[in-house]
């Protein structure tokens, strides 16, 4: 193997082991809290935390999420290295995120690694991931919809600022999508709960 191949190799390991970090478990347990992925959705992240906990432990768990998702891509920032591996590093981080080898590949939906992750991909995306998200949270008080909503409209803005991120962006989008795929027919039945 070719030391460029061995370092992308290296990178992208590293970033699905960061990702596979269970932060919402870790958190619970921390803060004496039920394991969320036993407990009211059954899963391990932000807002399930905030269902069955504190905010201070959902705080926690979002800030935690969101942060091994940047730290997964902070080697590529760090050595300024190219769009390609960084691509590859913020699909690692989520999908260590979604099915984390430290809990047997049952892991979250990946909104706040995605969120974290970005950020390390491309900054701006970011920002305009937590406007939308803020904005449809707040109108419709519903978690899942402010997702699915930011999902949708990631990759219409990468293809206009950042093209050569619009294919990894675009099978982002569809495993968060995906992931929501319960949520979403409950929107559509009217029974999804509010946060």
């Amino acid at each position: 193997m070719t030391e460029p191949a061995l370092l992308t190799f290296g990178l992208v390991l590293l970033a699905y082991l960061w990702g596979s970090i269970p932060t919402a478990v870790l958190v619970c347990h921390a803060f004496d809290i039920p394991d969320p992925r036993k407990k009211g959705s059954g899963n391990p992240g932000t807002t399930n935390v905030l269902r069955i906990g504190t905010r201070k432990a959902a705080l926690v768990t979002l800030l935690g999420d969101a942060g091994k998702g940047y730290l997964a891509l902070l080697p590529c920032v760090l050595l300024d290295l190219g769009s390609e591996i960084r691509a590859l590093c913020a699909f690692a981080a989520i999908a260590g995120h979604m099915l984390p080898i430290f809990s047997s590949f049952k892991g979250g939906k990946g909104v706040a690694t995605t969120f974290g992750a970005c950020f390390g991909l491309f900054w701006p995306l970011a920002i305009v991931q937590l406007l939308v998200w803020s904005i449809l949270a707040g109108i419709s008080r519903r978690s899942s919809l402010a997702s699915v909503g930011t999902a949708l409209v990631s990759p219409i803005f990468i293809w206009l600022s950042a093209p050569q991120y619009i294919a990894i962006m675009l099978v982002i989008s569809l495993l968060l999508i995906t992931r929501h795929r319960s949520n979403i027919s409950n929107l559509l039945s009217g029974t999804e709960p509010r946060i």
